[in-house]
């Protein structure tokens, strides 16, 4: 391990805030609910294009944060989707949005419990995760 770290020295800080922040489930759409529904948590959706500004602002400056990390690995099956290729555009009909980022906060059930749009501070993404209650009505 310690090896490779010297090896890729340019690319060891930039992983080592990556496992600091919030880290992201990847799948499909079915089965990112699935695993929701099964382990009675919200999912965090993060809906982004390659070409937005403050999206790629949010993914570097805040999403890298230990302590927002901490608030969503903890409590929310994270997942950040490109709404523009893959399944983004069938998510775009079920989830509307009226600019990038969106931030979802979506129950099993698929219902968006809670929504951000734009730019998020770290104190203000980490405020409204905690907002977020999820209960046995999920």
């Amino acid at each position: 391990m310690l090896a490779m770290s010297v090896a890729i020295a340019g690319e060891g800080d930039k992983n080592k805030a990556a496992e600091k922040g919030i880290q992201f489930t990847e799948g499909s759409w079915s089965s990112i609910l699935k695993k929701a529904k099964k382990e009675n948590k919200i999912i965090f959706l993060d809906a982004y294009t390659t070409w937005c500004g403050p999206c790629k602002l949010l993914q570097k400056n805040v999403f890298t944060r230990e302590d927002v990390g901490t608030v969503f690995n903890g409590n929310f099956i994270n997942v950040k989707m490109d709404m523009e290729s893959g399944e983004g555009p069938a998510l775009l009909k079920r989830y509307p949005i009226e600019g990038y980022p969106t931030l979802f906060f979506i129950n099993g059930k698929g219902k968006v419990v809670k929504q951000l749009l734009g730019n998020q501070k770290p104190e203000d993404l980490i405020k409204a995760a905690k907002s977020v209650k999820v209960g046995p009505a999920i």
